[in-house]
């Protein structure tokens, strides 16, 4: 029987795990609850209507159907048998099926913190999902269609205010397009109000917008969200989210914004699957609920456990590693590297993560870039931003349908993806 390899996600780290085993002497197993990989960096566009979520989507049994020691479940974890009581080291499957393993990879990523207050999910929906970007998406596009019919002009300015929690590059580039649907693609669409009379406010706890990039183009974000309409409240603090809208706290000032609209971008935690197996095993998981795991990704005591990703509390010159999608392809590929030299007995050395940089787009051809020595902003970051996107999208049709529904809005300052769909809120 050939090592069996169990890998638990398919997002970036767990489909380059697989991928990066194609050659190797192991029959591979990708467990995911979707039977789609989605590429999350352009979700926002999918919420703000630039893309269908088909476009930025792959099935993974079509992504991985040359490669034929692999083969896909579509199923969710819900425990682990880690083999401490039998030689059996399984997980266990929600409809209680049973995948044995010889080497475990989980790759299952990260999901929204509300910091303590759960309840303001219903209120403030995160980007994580495609059910996340067409609820959001949905949410805005309505907003409109409310404020349309109002009479009251406070509950047609209420409809008419946006707030988005978070100024790190999520928060700045679904503010961004937020504005550019109100002024610009949604500008001769109604007939009762002004779509660019929508104010759009931007909130963050730190004292700039983008705090991991460097001050000069935190200001560049700013100036260039400014020049779009969007208000920003940096050194603010959320302590409250409802119906009515958002109570921010800064310095010793109080005050409530009243928006029908408020989207989460503020925080991120790891997947449950860090609590099993620190229920499992007895780990202490970090702050964000993290696996702390050793220089070459196992866990301690289990190196037949590898855990990347999001999931993964890895320290690089005594910092987290950043919860983006290199640091899961990076670690994706080094997982099928250390199990392809674990059969052959050969070393293989710590995981070092190298940073090819960060990008963030604020709009039509606004960006920031941070490429290794160079920062820059503006439209060159921008063009930079669409060609590095692109290199990652798995399929290539994908990247032949996003090349082409780009450069159609571009000219055409259009958004064809503008659908309202699933329940609508009143």
């Amino acid at each position: 029987m050939r090592h069996r390899v169990v890998i638990v996600g398919g997002g970036f780290g767990g489909l380059y795990a697989a991928r990066s085993l194609r050659h190797a002497d192991v029959d591979v197993t990708l467990i995911d609850r979707r039977n789609f990989h989605l590429f999350q960096p352009l979700l926002y566009q999918v919420a703000t209507g630039a893309l269908s979520p088909g476009e930025i989507a792959a099935p993974l049994r079509h992504v991985l159907s040359r490669q034929k020691n692999t083969k896909v479940l579509l199923g969710e974890v819900v425990d682990i048998d880690v083999g401490i009581n039998s030689d059996k080291r399984e997980v266990i499957l929600s409809d209680h099926s049973r995948m044995p393993y010889d080497t475990m990879v989980f790759a299952t990523g990260s999901t929204h913190s509300y910091f303590g207050h759960p309840e303001w999910e219903a209120f403030a929906p995160g980007l994580k999902t495609v059910e996340d970007a067409t609820e959001i998406r949905t949410r805005l596009l309505l907003a409109f269609e409310r404020a349309e019919k109002d009479t009251d002009a406070e509950a047609r300015r209420a409809n008419l205010t946006f707030v988005v929690v978070g100024g790190g590059p999520t928060g700045v580039e679904l503010a961004g397009a937020i504005a550019e649907i109100s002024r610009d693609t949604l500008r001769m669409d109604f007939r009762s109000i002004n779509p660019a009379d929508a104010n759009i406010f931007l909130i963050e706890g730190a004292d700039r917008l983008l705090p991991p990039y460097p001050p000069n183009l935190s200001a560049a974000a700013e100036r260039a969200l400014l020049k779009l309409g969007v208000q920003t409240r940096t050194r603010a603090t959320v302590t409250g989210i409802d119906e009515q809208g958002v109570t921010i706290k800064a310095g010793d000032s109080v005050n409530k914004i009243r928006a029908r609209t408020v989207l989460w971008a503020a925080g991120v935690q790891a997947s449950p699957i860090g609590k099993l197996l620190a229920d499992r095993i007895g780990l202490k998981l970090d702050h964000a609920g993290r696996v702390p795991v050793e220089p070459d990704l196992s866990i301690a005591g289990h190196p037949e456990i590898l855990v990347i990703g999001d999931l993964a509390a890895f320290l690089q010159d005594g910092k987290q590693l950043p919860g983006v999608a290199p640091t899961a392809i990076q670690q994706g590929h080094y997982a099928a590297k250390l199990i392809s030299h674990r059969i052959k007995n050969e070393k293989t050395n710590p995981f070092r993560y190298f940073d090819k940089g960060s990008l963030a787009t604020i709009g039509r051809n606004q960006a920031v870039a941070v490429i290794g020595p160079f920062r820059f902003a503006g439209i060159i970051a921008w063009m930079a931003w669409l060609f590095i996107h692109l290199l990652y999208i798995v399929e290539f049709e994908n990247r032949l349908l996003i090349v082409v529904q780009w450069a159609y809005d571009y000219f055409t300052h259009n958004r064809g993806a503008r659908l309202i769909t699933g329940e609508q809120q009143r």
